[in-house]
């Protein structure tokens, strides 16, 4: 089965256009619908040419704590021989249009659609669009949090279509997520996975845990179970969720629903220092 990838449009409504839409924000999650991304809320990077992006999360007080994540555009000629500015940062890159060049430890990769990277602290790496189309990525970025006595996960590039979807019990199939990042690694502090539903897939309850939560949708449409509300997303759509918002999913079809989620794993929970 080919899969598809959301890509934002940009532009601007018309002027006759509704303003009412599926936007929310909340103490407990947050959706952004993709018709709020367009061309008047894109941003800039110091040291990245030709590019422009979209921030859809970043720490903030009451919202992202531990996750930054941006959907880059990167336009033929444009890219970075700098991209990374913080020396703690590991990350997540995930195409979902056009093609990229990717140099990483002084290797060259070809990157395409459902490519994907992961890059631990201090990694070396450049990014350029060496095509003649746009070209667009999700970058998560993460602050990683060493321990003392555990090596940082070393860097990897791979593609969806060779990460199989394990099945979550008793879905029958309908239900699977690809884990790129083994989940018993205890390296590992953050996981950026698809989440797959098959039409009637669903999550059978209400997920309440400590880890927080992005999701993008890839693919398809569903309703999503936010807190207390029932909420309808479909591709292109983003959602945040705090940790210990109950979610949980419907997928109606008539398609697949697919979405990249990030969380926080492995770590002991930060306590506060008390001054003696």
């Amino acid at each position: 089965m080919t899969n598809t990838y959301y890509v934002p449009k940009g532009g601007l409504p018309q002027q006759s256009n509704l303003t009412t839409d599926r936007a929310m924000f909340t103490e407990a999650y947050a959706v952004l619908p993709r018709g709020t991304m367009r061309d008047i809320v894109t941003s800039l990077l110091p040291f990245w040419d030709d590019t422009r992006l979209w921030i859809i999360a970043r720490p903030l007080s009451g919202f992202s704590e531990t996750f930054s994540q941006y959907i880059l555009e990167v336009a033929p000629g444009g890219g970075s021989d700098k991209p990374e500015l913080d020396p703690g940062a590991e990350g997540v890159l995930f195409v979902v249009g056009g093609n990229l060049k990717l140099t990483l430890a002084g290797q060259s990769h070809d990157l395409r659609p459902g490519s994907y990277v992961f890059l631990p602290p201090q990694a070396q790496w450049t990014l350029h669009n060496e095509g003649s189309e746009n070209a667009t990525f999700h970058w998560i970025r993460k602050a990683y949090q060493r321990v003392e006595g555990i090596e940082v996960p070393e860097a990897f590039v791979t593609h969806e279509d060779d990460v199989p979807g394990a099945e979550m019990p008793g879905a029958e199939g309908r239900w699977t997520t690809q884990r790129f990042a083994d989940p018993t690694d205890i390296r590992h502090d953050m996981h950026v996975n698809i989440v797959n539903f098959e039409p009637g897939g669903v999550i059978p309850f209400p997920e309440t845990h400590v880890m927080e939560h992005g999701l993008y949708v890839l693919e398809g449409k569903a309703v999503y179970l936010l807190n207390k509300d029932w909420v309808e997303v479909q591709e292109g759509d983003f959602m945040w969720l705090r940790a210990f918002c109950p979610q949980a999913c419907y997928s109606g079809g008539p398609g697949r629903f697919r979405y990249l989620l990030y969380k926080d794993v492995n770590r002991h929970a930060v306590l506060s220092r008390q001054l003696v």
